[in-house]
Formats: structure tokens, sequence, C-alpha cells
């Protein structure tokens, strides 16, 4: 990762929204910010004999408390296993000089969020040399067009 940012194409600027809060259950993985992002299962809940939210890491360890209005706690996402490209026209911004394709990530628990694949034109010409090879592969098995 270069450490600058990547400029996004206009037509993918999402419109920022405000995010339902995140009330943890019992058995929840959940970061909590005041520790660093350290993760850990919600063992106890606010109100049901404790005061805050108690969390204890997924192997086991020492427990922590955190603010029973859970200010300090966030989701932990499940991790992507896949993406597949949405059918859509590609685009390609002249000015940022890349290219963007719309994509979905699927997750672990069945989960699907829809993304872009932001292609550099370094990226573009790596994307094109590979599916060549594929298509070219596909076609000596006997696939015929794909």
């Amino acid at each position: 990762m270069s450490g600058r940012p990547t400029p996004q194409l206009p037509s993918q600027v999402a419109e920022l929204g405000t995010a339902a809060p995140f009330n943890p259950q019992l058995g929840d993985l959940a970061a909590d910010t005041a520790k660093d992002g350290r993760v850990g299962v919600v063992v106890a809940l606010p109100g049901v004999g404790a005061a805050t939210y108690h969390l204890r890491p997924p192997g086991g360890g020492p427990a922590w408390s955190a603010p029973a209005d859970a200010s300090t706690l966030k989701p932990v996402p499940f991790r992507p296993t896949h993406a597949t490209l949405v059918v859509t026209d590609a685009v390609y911004d002249l000015r940022a000089k890349q290219g963007s394709v719309a994509i979905v990530v699927h997750h672990e628990d069945g989960d699907r969020s829809e993304a872009a694949l932001i292609l550099t034109q370094a990226d573009l010409e790596r994307l094109h040399a590979q599916t060549g090879r594929m298509l070219a592969d596909h076609e000596r098995s006997g696939g015929g067009a794909p």
C-alpha cells in the first residue's frame, strides 16, 4: 500500500448515512476501541448481574469491562471469502487514470456487500493478460466460447 489516498470515481462515492448503534448480545464478538481494538466475546451484559459489558478473549484469558452504553464497542465483521462481478459496465476515469468494476463481496456468514474494484493502469494491464491466459486455457480444454 502506498500510503496515499486513491481518488474515487464520482459515481462511486457513497452517500454517508447514520449507522445503527451496536448493541452486542451474549456470545457476540466485539472490538473494544478503548483497548486498541482488542477483540473479545461478550460474556455479560449490563443489567444482567453486571453494570457494564464484560468481554473475554476468544481463546480464553482475563476478562475486561466496557461501558454500558457500548460506546467503545464495534462489531467484528465476518471475513470475506470471495468476490464476484456485478453485471454492469466497467468505467474508466480519464482524470484519475483508473478503472472501476462493481463487485459483490461474499462473507463467511453468507452475507454479501457491494463494493467497487478500483484498477490502476498497471492493474488493468495485468488483469488483461491474466484473463487472456484463462480464456486461452478454457478454449484449449474444449470449453469453447465462454
